[in-house]
């Protein structure tokens, strides 16, 4: 048993010592899934890896929550669940009429203006996630566990019991699937 399975189910016990100590083991990997995340968000948005990175750990391992990981790779999937959970919520927050989302931050050193397409296609990869896994459940997983929880397709694979072969094909299929999704629910112009 690795010392993060060893944390892992420290954690599920009630250890409240055992979070402290997985953090420093697993950083370097949320940071670099972080990064991935953030890849390609507004330019202007305040969200640095570095919170992304704590504000998910803190939602994974604070308060209530289902606390409940075989191992690092369950982890990092987890993790990378958290993470959209959070950008989600922060892209939808910034589209809502009530508080604002119709307003653009204007950075005056940035060589063009914040729009709302990042908020926008974060929201529609979200709502095609979701209609993904009512349809077709495994193909979701898949997209969750690769592109959310950074983990190659054979590892994915792995996890979810199938073939590295059958992977691509779902990974493939997945991809097209969300691609068309996501053109539906996005207006021509923002494409």
């Amino acid at each position: 048993m690795t010392d993060v399975t060893r944390l892992l189910n420290q954690i599920e016990d009630g250890d409240p010592v055992a979070a402290d100590e997985l953090l420093p083991l697993v950083y370097e990997q949320l940071h670099g899934l972080a990064a991935h995340r953030l890849v390609g968000e507004r330019a202007a948005d305040t969200l640095q890896v570095t919170d992304l990175v704590h504000e998910a750990y803190l939602r994974m391992v604070a308060g209530d929550a289902h606390r409940c990981w075989h191992n690092r790779r369950h982890f990092m999937a987890a993790a990378g669940q958290a993470m959209r959970r959070i950008l989600v919520d922060r892209a939808r927050k910034r589209l809502t009429q009530k508080r604002g989302g119709h307003m653009h931050r204007v950075d005056f050193d940035a060589n063009e203006p914040a729009t709302d397409r990042d908020d926008t296609n974060i929201v529609a990869l979200d709502e095609a996630l979701t209609r993904l896994a009512e349809k077709h459940a495994k193909k979701a997983q898949l997209v969750q566990l690769h592109y959310f929880g950074g983990l190659t397709l054979d590892e994915a694979a792995a996890a979810l019991g199938f073939s590295p072969a059958t992977a691509d094909r779902y990974w493939k299929y997945a991809r097209a699937w969300l691609a068309r999704e996501m053109r539906r629910g996005i207006p021509a112009s923002d494409i």
